[in-house]
């Protein structure tokens, strides 16, 4: 099953694109999205925090006073949790966040939510992004000539012009069809892909 999409004329081009429905129509898994979503987030957290506890802190071998007589409260180290400079009670250790996700899980939740880009009208297929220079002036007029301010402009390979030019721009971000991840695709409010990276996206979820 083959799908059109128009090709928007606000890059000089006209036409209609024939692409895999079986990727492009996709019907929306929420439930799949949001578990997939959350995994890509948790997977990226550090989870290098750590402090330690009483048995960890450096000293406080002996017992600071005798037990009886002195009219201060019982004290066997001076490494205590209530003690200045002493453990923490319930010390965070190193951990790691990650969640299990399958390739399967994973390329479904991408179809769905590039299917739904479409149904929303906010995937935006334009020929190329002809930038001449590495100059944020000209892809911020780009820009505005299509009437964008918030999207994840998605080329077939890294391309350092359309980069440089749009790494200052707020709200504008720039990723590879071989790289592009579900955070980046619903993060923004339109995504402008080039002919070759949609074909690229298409061949990767497949």
């Amino acid at each position: 099953m083959e799908l059109n999409i128009t090709v928007p004329a606000t890059n000089k081009t006209k036409g209609s694109i024939k692409l895999a429905g079986e990727v492009f129509e996709r019907d929306f898994n929420e439930s799949l999205i949001h578990q997939v979503v959350n995994a890509y987030l948790a997977g990226a957290r550090a989870g290098t925090k750590a402090q330690k506890t009483r048995s960890e802190r450096r000293g406080g071998g002996a017992k600071p006073w005798r037990q009886k007589g002195t009219g201060r409260a019982r004290a066997g180290t001076i490494r205590s949790p209530i003690w200045r400079k002493g453990g923490v009670t319930f010390a965070a250790k190193p951990r790691d966040f990650s969640q299990k996700v399958n390739k399967k899980m994973y390329s479904g939740a991408m179809r769905s939510i590039v299917s739904e880009l479409i149904r929303q009208e906010r995937l935006v297929v334009v020929e190329s992004f002809d930038i001449k220079e590495s100059r944020t002036a000209e892809m911020k007029k780009l820009l505005t000539g299509m009437n964008v301010n918030d999207a994840l402009l998605l080329t077939h390979e890294f391309d350092e012009k359309v980069y440089l030019s749009a790494r200052n721009i707020l709200n504008i971000a720039v990723s590879t069809a071989g790289l592009v991840d579900p955070v980046s695709l619903i993060r923004h409010e339109k995504v402008l892909v080039t002919v070759d990276a949609l074909k690229k996206l298409e061949e990767r979820l497949q």
